[in-house]
């Protein structure tokens, strides 16, 4: 008993012993690698730099709107009558002059022939045509002014013989003033003949003009489209009877389609027909370039906001109306900020930073971005024009720093 337990005295001393010498193994090697990492870390880093400078920043204003037709209007009857028949349906695309409706005709045509039975009438009573033109016509050709014409020529000769045989006292007085009272009745009758022309030539026009309506209204039996575009809505069906200014067919013109948005009333003083200004369009993978082709001359009360139009080229017709969008006007082209790219800010617990290169050595510097496009961020706060900062945020630490290669910040435009 005694021997065994003296052996485990000794076991445990050699144990206790093995124990130590491993602790100061340990410690010798933890503080070799302590001293290799400080070592490490005490190297200067080979990084790419870039100066900041200021750089052209074109300045915008944001907008939100929808893309609205060019054109859209109710394509309405001119005349009434009953609907012989509907050539388009909801979606079809018609071009200017294509037939929407058309309307049954037949008594049309009677009231054009009837118009011109008329003109024929009234053309004949003064011997002319109907297509003769009415500065063209002789009033004095005419055959009744012809027939009273030559009754006052023949009272003016008798009056003539009349006044021989008076000198030669061959003739009475009575025979005298009947002679007289003839060639004035002969001249009155021709003066009412000439008048009575010139009643007809008025009768001719207004029977010409009647003709004219007659056969607009047998043109406007069909009804037609005034511009190209897309049928939104119809109105009628065959058998139907409308009367004029009835509504038969919406017709909507989407190339080009119109943006229409809005911004705020403190914007709106910067915003200008002629601005360069990008659409966004939710599903196209670029945004759309136009120019503000109108601006509202007075803002919405309700709403406090100016709204702006701008077209855009739907030659397709793949954009419909209604969509919504967001746009980008470009208010100041000329403008300038500070910016750096994207891979030379790192964020750490929702703060955004850069290194930021001083007598060599790195340090992280907190900035406030502002926007952000084609890979560049905008630089509000936290640095100035001539600061040195890591392109590459992501291989930063803090520490002495070597500029393998240094260059001046210039964003994409």
């Amino acid at each position: 008993m005694h021997g065994l337990r003296g052996l485990t005295i000794c076991s445990r001393l050699a144990l206790a012993g093995c124990a130590v010498l491993g602790l100061v193994g340990c410690a010798s090697h933890a503080a070799s690698s302590s001293s290799t990492t400080a070592q490490t870390e005490s190297e200067p880093l080979a990084v790419d730099v870039l100066t900041v400078s200021p750089q052209p920043w074109q300045t915008t204003v944001r907008s939100q709107g929808s893309l609205i037709a060019d054109e859209v209007v109710q394509v309405g009857a001119k005349v009434a009558g009953r609907v012989a028949s509907v050539a388009v349906d909801v979606g079809d695309y018609v071009h200017q002059g294509d037939v929407l409706v058309r309307l049954e005709d037949e008594e049309f045509r009677l009231l054009v022939a009837q118009a011109e039975a008329q003109l024929a009438q009234a053309c004949a009573a003064i011997g002319a045509t109907p297509h003769t033109p009415l500065d063209q016509i002789d009033k004095t050709q005419s055959p009744p002014v012809r027939q009273e014409l030559a009754v006052l020529r023949e009272a003016q000769a008798n009056h003539a013989r009349a006044l021989q045989l008076q000198q030669q006292k061959a003739i009475t007085a009575a025979e005298i003033e009947t002679i007289q009272a003839a060639l004035a009745v002969a001249e009155a009758r021709y003066a009412s003949a000439l008048n009575a022309v010139e009643e007809k030539l008025a009768l001719i026009g207004v029977r010409r003009a009647e003709l004219a309506i007659a056969k607009e209204n047998l043109e406007h039996a069909a009804i037609l489209a005034p511009f190209d575009g897309l049928i939104q809505a119809r109105q009628v069906a065959p058998g139907a009877f409308v009367r004029a200014g009835d509504a038969v067919a919406t017709l909507v013109r989407t190339d080009p389609l119109r943006y229409r948005g809005v911004v705020s009333e403190r914007q709106a003083l910067r915003v200008q027909t002629g601005q360069q200004v990008f659409v966004y369009i939710e599903g196209e993978p670029q945004p759309m370039g136009a120019r503000i082709s109108r601006v509202s001359p007075a803002l919405d009360e309700a709403s406090r906001t100016l709204a702006f139009e701008a077209d855009l080229p739907n030659p397709q017709g793949r954009l419909r109306t209604g969509l919504f969008a967001e746009a980008e006007v470009i208010v100041d082209a000329h403008a300038q900020t500070l910016a750096v790219p994207a891979s030379a800010i790192i964020e750490f617990a929702g703060v955004e930073k850069v290194w930021l290169v001083k007598d060599g050595h790195a340090v992280d510097q907190p900035v406030q971005a502002g926007r952000r496009q084609s890979g560049w961020v905008e630089i509000v706060q936290g640095l100035s024009s001539g600061d040195t900062i890591l392109r590459q945020a992501a291989v930063g630490r803090k520490g002495p720093v070597v500029a393998r290669r240094q260059e001046t910040a210039v964003g994409a435009e």
